[in-house]
């Protein structure tokens, strides 16, 4: 039986969109979040909390992928794989796993920075989801990572370091300190999370696959193991598939809270917390005896104003908000809200009028998943309308701008310039096996060349196209449903595009963002 909700509790997930492999810290009264972002800039994604419910996102740590070049183009599914948030010795860090160079470090003295640039602590393939300590007991500092099979031939195993103090880099070749092999019916441990409580070392791991698996948890008298495990959150005969990966955090008061995603198809992994206890024989009790909560009451902490990451922007003065992320590094004079430089090669800032997009020149136009120009936020975890204005400026035949959702397929609808001058309102999209985009609806005159353009997401992410040129919205098009990329739930973009060429393209105005609950 559903538990009403009141003042008192609180529906999970918390945060109803893909905010993947999260970790917390608490720092005073403060609760901060990050999560993976992959191949998306602005990465490393920084969320505040007051009460473990209400979250508001508050920047970025990294401003530029790096190594620089090598995410000029899109890469999905590569990047920034499931960080570590910490504070220590006065600075907040965040370590992370690339699968195709190692493992990074950033720090900052707080959380909005200004944080450094990127750290190489230690380079490897398929070295991901790594965790420091610093151990208060014995000054010591450790680091747990996991293995990518898709980049070492390996999985299944944790692999545990002493560390450098300064977190500049690891003290030995490691340790296999968690074999899952070695652990009946255990496969795909991955994502641990390093603690010291009562004595002991705690690594907090999920395994049996995202959409599949439990959350585990080992403990150990030595760093370096053996270590005892037990499973501490499974689905059972709960809605919440395969709870995995997140973090423990302890509030002022001494109550202990779990925060981890359950994989939800093309919305992601959005993000739930659970109530989590010590039992009688010292091992975590998570959720309700084990199974998730979908209602529960609230952390007792002080009362908060309901608040949720930012979605909607008028781009004032030109600028988008922070909850936007390019599909790939942007040129070198990368334009940030919290760095707030004058241009970027593909929004122009200090528009009256709206966010101004280039219309970017390039040969795979016609493919907006290998386009790095896009600029994206998460799709929305329930039903809700999305709309934006846009005005398209370029007199290039062939420039287009316009909304899409994105993932392995994708569907847009926008204005186009075509060959005699005029613009036209269309819609396409592209089938996750297909190389170019083709009509989901026909094209006609958008006399202005300006449009409103809407997307409504109803129930299992199918979304349904409409645009008004002038005469109100008309439907484009049928239902397109919408795909996540590997390890990514689907976007939803902004864009300006021209063919191949030389010169400047003009550009597209985009007016508005916003999202409606439906």
């Amino acid at each position: 039986m559903s538990v009403p909700l009141t003042a008192e509790t609180y529906r999970n997930p918390v945060l109803n969109a893909d905010w993947s492999d999260p970790d917390v810290v608490r720092v005073g009264d403060d609760f901060y979040l990050t999560a993976s972002s992959f191949g998306r800039a602005p990465g490393l994604p920084l969320l505040h909390s007051r009460d473990l419910v209400n979250w508001t996102l508050v920047g970025h740590a990294l401003q530029r992928l790096e190594p620089a070049a090598e995410f000029r183009s899109p890469r999905h599914d590569c990047g920034v794989w499931a960080p570590s948030l910490r504070f220590h010795d006065d600075r907040f860090w965040i370590f992370w796993g690339d699968p195709d160079q190692g493992v990074f470090q950033v720090n900052a003295p707080e959380i909005r920075g200004p944080w450094t640039r990127p750290y190489l602590v230690e380079a490897g393939k398929g070295l991901i989801d790594p965790c420091p300590l610093w151990d208060e007991e014995t000054g010591e500092a450790y680091l747990v990572h996991a293995w990518a099979k898709s980049r070492s031939g390996v999985k299944n195993r944790l692999t545990g370091h002493r560390m450098r103090p300064d977190g500049t880099g690891l003290l030995d070749e490691g340790k296999l300190i968690v074999d899952g092999d070695g652990i009946p019916g255990w496969f795909t441990l991955e994502g641990p999370k390093l603690y010291r409580h009562d004595g002991w070392f705690w690594i907090l791991a999920p395994a049996g696959g995202v959409e599949t698996g439990w959350q585990g948890a080992f403990r150990s008298r030595d760093f370096f193991g053996p270590y005892e495990e037990r499973i501490v959150l499974e689905q059972r005969d709960t809605g919440v598939n395969g709870p995995h990966q997140g973090g423990w955090v302890r509030t002022r008061t001494g109550e202990d809270w779990f925060l981890h995603f359950q994989q939800r198809g093309a919305y992601g992994r959005v993000v739930h917390l659970q109530p989590m206890r010590w039992g009688p024989d010292n091992w975590p009790v998570i959720g309700d005896d084990g199974a998730p909560v979908t209602e529960h009451r609230r952390p007792a902490l002080p009362p908060q104003p309901p608040a949720a990451p930012a979605t909607d922007d008028d781009f004032p003065g030109g600028r988008y908000g922070r909850q936007w992320q390019w599909t790939a590094n942007p040129p070198p004079r990368s334009a940030s809200l919290e760095r707030g430089d004058p241009h970027d090669g593909w929004a122009t800032q200090h528009s009256a009028d709206g966010l101004r997009l280039t219309c970017v020149r390039t040969r795979g136009a016609h493919d907006l998943r290998t386009l790095p120009h896009i600029l994206t936020q998460r799709l929305p975890g329930t039903p809700a309308t999305v709309e934006a204005g846009l005005r398209l400026h370029s007199e290039e035949p062939g420039a287009r701008a316009g909304l899409a959702v994105l993932g392995d397929a994708f569907g847009w609808i926008g204005l186009e310039r075509q060959d005699d001058g005029t613009v036209h309102l269309v819609h396409r999209f592209a089938e996750a096996v297909a190389e170019r985009e083709r009509d989901a609806g026909h094209p006609r005159p958008a006399p202005e060349g300006h449009a409103r353009l809407r997307i409504e997401i109803g129930p299992d992410a199918r979304c349904r196209f409409a645009a008004d040129t002038g005469d109100g919205f008309r439907p484009s098009g049928p239902v397109f449903a919408a795909t996540p990329w590997r390890w990514v739930g689907a976007l939803l973009g902004l864009f300006a595009a021209a063919p191949a060429g030389t010169g400047h393209a003009g550009a597209g105005t985009f007016t508005h963002f916003r999202i409606e609950p439906r």
